[in-house]
Parts: structure tokens; C-alpha cells; sequence
């Protein structure tokens, strides 16, 4: 699963591409983990290229939702497809963390 990473003046912008299931979870969680223990402060996760995610991609995002609060940081999904989004909503998960249409308002509400 390619996973592309892009700095956005102080935000990390961590954009997914196809499928996070337990095949794939743990490279995405190797990702996050790895920018989180670099102390970003500011985390949006553009979901716009994939096209689905499984309960193991949930908790690699409630991981680092957690790891954001602690840490006193910010972070927002953007750009969510109609089945990414439907998991999300049946999860909770659009109750504990913001989610915008495009990368552009998820960066702005993180700042």
C-alpha cells in the first residue's frame, strides 16, 4: 500500500492509497508511529485514495488520535470517500475527530 507524506508548513499531511486491512495496517501504523514519535503536533490524514479500511486501520487512527490529545495536538481527516466515510460514521470515530471535504479546510482546522 503506497503511502504518500507530504509537510505542509507545520502540518504532516499522511495520504493512504487503496486498502488498510490487517495486511496492511501495520506498515500505516509504522507510518504514524513513526511521525507521532517525531513530535508532530499537527496530523491531517487524507483519506481521498482509499478505498477501504478495516477495524485494524481504525485503531491505527484511534492511536494516534490518543497519542494527539496527550501530546496537545491537532489532528482532521480530509477528502473521505462514500464507504470510508460510512465505516467512520458507524464506528463513532466522526464523533471524536473533525473530518473536511478537502485537505485544505482539514489543514486549516488543525492550525
Amino acid at each position: 500500500m503506497p503511502i504518500h507524506l507530504e509537510s505542509r508548513d507545520d502540518a504532516v499531511l499522511i495520504r493512504p492509497t487503496g486498502r488498510i486491512d490487517s495486511a496492511s495496517a501495520g506498515e500505516f501504523e509504522s507510518v504514524v508511529v513513526g511521525k507521532l514519535d517525531e513530535g508532530v503536533k499537527k496530523l491531517v490524514f487524507d483519506f481521498g485514495d482509499l478505498d477501504f479500511m478495516s477495524s485494524a486501520g481504525l485503531r491505527v487512527v484511534l492511536l494516534a488520535g490518543k497519542r494527539m490529545r496527550e501530546a496537545k495536538g491537532k489532528l482532521a481527516f480530509a477528502g473521505m470517500r462514500d464507504n470510508v466515510h460510512d465505516v467512520f460514521a458507524m464506528s463513532g470515530f466522526l464523533k471524536l475527530f473533525q473530518a473536511h471535504k478537502t485537505v485544505d479546510e482539514a489543514l486549516a482546522a488543525v492550525r
